[in-house]
């Protein structure tokens, strides 16, 4: 059916009527007291969602943007990065670190699979001379659809004395994350996620500790820099012209989570998660990620059924129910299909993709019978 198109995917992530609204308005000018009031509010209310004393940066980019202005804000060349990959996510900051010209090393986990701590803890062990300097990791990988458990591991990355730096793109405003309780030096997010907006905004908050390497950088970003964006949130304002009309939906969406209440969103995706997980497991599907302790409670990655490919789920899905899931990234496309409940998302979208998803299989494959 025309324009009933539903995505169940990990971004972007479906928006809300109050913040299509909001963008429908003409949008103000970047520099009047109009838009400077909007953004005070939007400066405090990101302070709320990320659990920080500090200040969030708001960018006009995607999420990868936040991610590259952490690197060239803090990092020069030649200084040592550890950076923690299992997923394709998690590999982009040692790319972006590679190519600010660090010494990266990184640490590989299997995709499917969560972070080992103990793993982490014995190389910054034998790290004595204290040569690390920033530890590269990520929240909720959602190529694969597991979680880290982030506190443990900044605990440790804290304990040795290295920076820690997070992507928070699809944690931050959906799975429990607080960066001053955690000791998390910085965290990124984007706009597309759990914020419930559109892509083109992305967020970053800095620890103090952060704020000092940041001091030593030699050649820090022009666009992403902390100096200015720091002024301009000081201000209420942007050093740059920003995407008002997404930040006038994202007032509102930050409007919409105060209203609900983190830790009800918090479990709102619990619920989902595993809403999903027991109605695939019901279909007699495998989850790609067995472990429930580690599974995403954002994204959940299913591997197709015997003879039947990951396109054709995908195509049947959205041809003949108008509902779009993900396919596998990297090494894993065709091999997974993943399927979104991520921001503005509720039980009876759950209950439709999965009967909807149901349907396809049976429609591919006749004989298919759920357990």
């Amino acid at each position: 059916m025309k324009d009933k198109q539903f995505l169940m995917i990990p971004g972007p992530t479906p928006v809300p009527e109050r913040a299509l609204l909001a963008m429908a308005k003409h949008p103000p000018g970047h520099r009047s007291p109009e838009f400077s009031a909007i953004m005070q509010e939007v400066y405090r209310d990101l302070k709320w969602l990320f659990r920080t004393e500090e200040d969030v940066f708001v960018y006009t980019s995607s999420g990868t943007g936040a991610m590259e202005a952490a690197i060239f804000n803090l990092v020069n060349p030649g200084d040592k990065v550890l950076s923690l990959v299992m997923g394709n996510f998690s590999e982009r900051w040692a790319k972006i670190a590679r190519t600010r010209g660090a010494e990266v090393e990184s640490i590989n986990f299997d995709w499917g699979r969560a972070v080992d701590p103990a793993v982490l803890k014995q190389r910054l062990e034998q790290d004595v001379n204290r040569e690390i300097k920033f530890v590269t990791l990520i929240h909720n990988e959602t190529s694969t659809g597991v979680t880290n458990d982030l506190q443990a591991l900044t605990a440790i990355i804290k304990e040795h004395g290295a920076l820690s730096i997070v992507d928070g793109v699809t944690s931050v405003g959906a799975i429990p994350v607080k960066m001053d309780e955690w000791g998390i030096d910085v965290l990124v997010s984007g706009s597309q996620k759990g914020f419930m907006i559109p892509p083109g905004l992305a967020f970053l908050a800095c620890s103090k500790k952060a704020w000092a390497v940041h001091e030593k950088c030699q050649n820090p970003s022009f666009y992403f820099n902390f100096v200015a964006y720091k002024k301009s949130v000081d201000e209420n304002t942007t050093p740059y012209t920003p995407n008002v009309s997404l930040i006038a939906a994202l007032k509102e969406t930050l409007d919409m989570m105060k209203e609900e209440g983190l830790e009800n969103i918090y479990g709102r995706h619990a619920k989902l998660a595993c809403m999903v997980r027991n109605g695939v497991k019901r279909l007699g599907l495998k989850l790609f990620v067995e472990d429930d302790a580690t599974g995403s409670n954002v994204i959940t990655s299913i591997c197709p059924p015997e003879g039947i490919s990951v396109p054709d789920i995908r195509k049947t899905l959205n041809k003949d129910y108008d509902i779009v899931v993900a396919n596998g990234q990297g090494k894993l496309k065709d091999r997974i299909f993943r399927i979104g409940h991520l921001g503005f998302v509720s039980e009876r979208d759950v209950i439709t993709a999965l009967g909807a998803l149901e349907e396809s299989i049976k429609k591919l494959k006749p004989s298919f019978t759920a357990l």
